[in-house]
């Protein structure tokens, strides 16, 4: 691939694909790299499908109505000031011509943006593993419309088995299934569960014995990311709550208002939600890089070897971790290793020294419902509230803007004086 050097007098630009955490902290980086150098060093842009960055570890506390959907939003032009934003939806990279293709508008036309970096954060996608009617009727939670249409689901549902005519369908109107027993199934499911849980003394015709909640997961035992003593504490909190936890199987398909189990069961379930698997981005397949399991390959300073100015990160990158392993794709991973490749892309223009990217996992936290949680951080284990009380403090203060902080915190200090909000916000439709 032939070196492009840019003319003495343009500044060097560089594409940001992907506006999740790894891409918003790149951006974040150069944008103080821009402040130092001045604005003709760099041209940087940032190429992502929304116009905000979504705090995505929040999003289960939308889907249960703890907080405001804008609440965990940063518009970008807020977040940015010197780096572009292009908003739109990525068409294709073509590495040899150095050019990205984007299309936008209400007609969707197109636009070539060339450069002479490109950073590929673009994460990754839902794996639905070709089950069936699983990718047709399945809930996700990755982006801030799943956390609404869950919520809307759930409040329709309630709804509807409310009403006379529901009497004999409220079982599997008010089932409801999540597969996956990692972070974000555990976490989604306490928040939903005591949603529902709460707003069931609302609906004069509903009883607590109506409602089902199941956890499937193929491990023996949740959260096995956390250990067995946390995960087998937070099994017991939710078992307590009402949470039916389902260990080693998985679910085998979904047809007719019927989900089934691998090990044969079937649930009469309307609603499935789906957090069992990720697959690469299927922009990455396209690209001539080396890659391993549908991710990039990168050295320890996270630029793609043999592809001069490319750089990776995040989930879409396989990131050496010095020890003969690679890092994991988490969001406190990826944001760091934004503002690595940030720093490394500067000093490639700049022509100075890259260096290699190293981090340990300082912990990990997972909310299992109000007031309960389970963390391990720096090696100590927490659990019940004192790791509720960790997940908030420490989320809360990674949350981008100060206005943002004040307004969660606004929403999670009036939600321990009132009810949630059950008010569905659709036309109709469930």
């Amino acid at each position: 691939m032939r070196a492009f050097a840019p003319a003495p007098t343009e500044p060097h630009r560089v594409l940001i694909l992907g506006g999740g955490f790894g891409g918003i902290y790149a951006a974040l980086e150069l944008e103080k790299v821009i402040a130092r150098h001045g604005n003709g060093t760099l041209d940087v842009t940032l190429v992502t499908r929304d116009n905000f960055f979504l705090f995505t570890p929040m999003l289960h506390e939308v889907a249960a109505s703890d907080l405001e959907l804008n609440t965990i939003v940063n518009p970008l032009r807020k977040l940015l000031r010197r780096v572009s934003t292009f908003v739109g939806d990525i068409k294709a990279i073509d590495l040899e011509a150095r050019r990205v293709t984007v299309s936008h508008g209400l007609d969707a036309h197109t636009h070539e943006l060339p450069y002479d970096h490109l950073v590929l954060a673009l994460g990754s996608s839902t794996n639905f593993y070709g089950l069936p009617g699983v990718e047709e009727c399945a809930l996700t939670i990755k982006s801030l419309g799943d956390a609404v249409t869950l919520r809307n689901r759930l409040i329709s549902h309630l709804e509807e088995a409310n009403s006379e005519c529901a009497a004999g369908e409220r079982q599997p109107l008010l089932t409801f299934v999540v597969a996956g027993g990692g972070f974000a199934g555990v976490e989604t499911l306490g928040g939903i569960n005591d949603f529902v849980r709460e707003a069931l003394p609302f609906y004069p015709n509903l009883r607590e014995d109506h409602l089902r909640m199941v956890l499937v997961t193929p491990d023996p035992i949740i959260l096995p990311e956390l250990g067995p003593e946390l995960g087998a504490y937070a099994q017991g909190k939710l078992a307590a709550r009402g949470v039916e936890i389902i260990t080693g199987t998985k679910v085998r398909g979904i047809r007719d208002g019927v989900v089934e189990l691998t090990d044969g069961r079937i649930i009469g379930a309307s609603t499935l939600v789906w957090t069992a698997g990720t697959a690469p981005n299927p922009l990455i397949a396209g690209l001539t890089l080396p890659k391993r399991g549908g991710r990039v390959l990168v050295d320890e300073c996270l630029a793609v070897p043999g592809c001069p100015g490319v750089w990776a990160i995040g989930d879409c990158a396989l990131v050496p971790d010095g020890r003969g392993g690679f890092h994991p794709p988490t969001a406190q991973h990826a944001l760091r290793e934004g503002r690595t490749a940030a720093r490394n892309v500067a000093a490639a223009i700049l022509g100075r020294a890259q260096k290699p990217f190293r981090f340990r996992t300082l912990g990990q936290l997972a909310a299992i419902g109000r007031r309960a949680g389970v963390a391990n951080v720096f090696g100590i284990r927490f659990s019940g509230f004192v790791a509720w009380w960790l997940w908030r403090t420490i989320y809360l203060s990674k949350l981008p803007r100060l206005e943002k902080k004040v307004r969660v915190a606004l929403d999670w200090t009036l939600d321990l004086c009132f009810a949630k909000d059950f008010a569905c916000l659709t036309d109709g439709a469930s």
